[in-house]
């Protein structure tokens, strides 16, 4: 029987996976690291998900003061939403962040003022709770190649920007595995199928830059990983073929930009171009790893994706206008 609690899963190794509950079920996931009774968690999810994180490290058998580390793998709430909180639960935790990142966690205003101009007041508070400051005394911030160790395992920290350019993600090599937030894409497990699990590039807004993005998906892969911790959602294997797959949809992601470029629609429109452009990617795709959800069920599940990779995309685009003379 694998150990869990009724939101977190032993997948081995030593690690944890935990449903933070946000969105809906196995959608969001925050991950516990533990080696020699002492730990760390990587991501977090939003404040409203700590109880849950907590809830882990006691069917782990971990105490609050034997938890080293708190890492988010970048600082979009809903993978560190939930950091203060969370750290003021942990007396004797260190948070690991990038360092285009820190200052935001120190100091939420600008984080939570992005993410109202993306979702709207009402929104953010409903869907992430209170956004606590996390002490600046307790806070490191990462360097491309930097090794912290838990009781002696080895984490290796890699910029990994293309996503956000706040975004780093953790090497384990007790594991073989990277602990990617959103930099090796999503993959939901009810599009699973017997061929193959389903992996998409996230394209949200507002730093999405997809030459950065290939180069650090490349240099994940070039490791030769087993495994990857995904933050939506869980461990994935097979990691060689989706990482190829990944990196074709991804230039089909930009081919579809270039083409709604090209056709100097008004926003409106070019959104709705970008959104079906997406829809008719990602449905080709899951029908042909054989994939039996009902159209209508699949468009629900990818709703939220949809719109908002449409409005990255279009930043992208608008940026990438902008660079050019």
């Amino acid at each position: 029987m694998v150990p869990r609690s009724d939101h977190s899963t032993l997948l081995g190794h030593g690690i944890w996976v935990i449903d933070t509950g946000y969105q809906r079920p196995m959608f969001d996931a925050a991950y516990l690291v533990v080696e020699q009774g002492r730990a760390a968690f990587i991501d977090t999810g939003t404040s409203l998900a700590v109880p849950r994180l907590l809830a882990a490290l006691e069917a782990a058998g971990v105490a609050h003061d034997a938890v080293d580390w708190v890492i988010p793998t970048h600082v979009h709430l809903d993978h560190a939403g939930g950091a203060g909180t969370l750290m003021a639960a942990l007396p004797a935790a260190k948070l690991l962040v990038h360092p285009r990142g820190a200052r935001h966690l120190i100091n939420p205003t600008v984080l939570l003022g992005s993410a109202r101009a993306v979702y709207g007041d009402e929104a953010v508070r409903r869907a992430y709770g209170t956004v606590v400051p996390v002490d600046a005394s307790r806070v490191v911030e990462s360097a491309d190649g930097m090794v912290i160790g838990l009781a002696g395992r080895p984490l290796t920290l890699f910029d990994t920007p293309g996503h956000a350019r706040h975004h780093h993600c953790i090497w384990d090599e007790r594991s073989l595995g990277f602990f990617t937030g959103d930099t090796f894409g999503l993959s939901y497990r009810e599009f699973d199928t017997p061929q193959s699990a389903w992996l998409l590039p996230t394209t949200t807004p507002t730093q999405f830059d997809p030459a950065a993005l290939r180069t650090s998906i490349e240099r994940m892969l070039a490791r030769q990983p087993q495994r990857m911790y995904l933050t939506h959602y869980g461990c994935i294997s097979n990691v060689a073929a989706l990482g190829r797959d990944l990196l074709a949809q991804l230039d089909a992601v930009v081919a579809l930009g270039e083409r709604v470029r090209l056709q100097v629609l008004e926003t409106t429109e070019r959104h709705a171009a970008l959104k079906a452009g997406l829809t008719a990617l990602y449905l080709q795709r899951l029908q042909g790893l054989g994939s039996t959800l009902p159209r209508e069920r699949t468009l629900d599940l990818l709703a939220m994706d949809i719109e908002l990779n449409a409005q990255g995309m279009a930043g992208w685009l608008d940026a990438a206008s902008i660079a050019k003379p």
